[in-house]
């Protein structure tokens, strides 16, 4: 899961960078305002692409999930004061 959030991430950035390139290098000179639209477009995409690369999975471990080993759960959990120390 993560490999393919991580493709998705840089073909949308990859197409806000081709999007800014071609408006300003090539589009410009037969419209203006079109260029100005492809510009607002891909200042739309990197927070699209920022959210679709940190979205959790399925299969992702979450920040307060247990890890499984007990003694470093045990410390974790001492420290957000979920159990007290003996």
């Amino acid at each position: 899961m993560y490999a393919r959030r991580r493709h998705v991430y840089f073909a949308l950035m990859g197409t806000c960078i081709a999007l800014f390139v071609l408006a300003w290098g090539v589009v410009r000179l037969w419209s203006v305002p079109v260029a100005v639209g492809m510009c607002v477009v891909a200042m739309v995409i990197p927070p699209l692409a920022a959210m679709v690369a940190n979205r959790r999975g399925p299969d992702d471990r979450w920040w307060d999930d247990p890890s499984g080993d007990p003694k470093s759960d045990e410390w974790w959990d001492e420290l957000d004061g979920k159990k007290r120390p003996r």
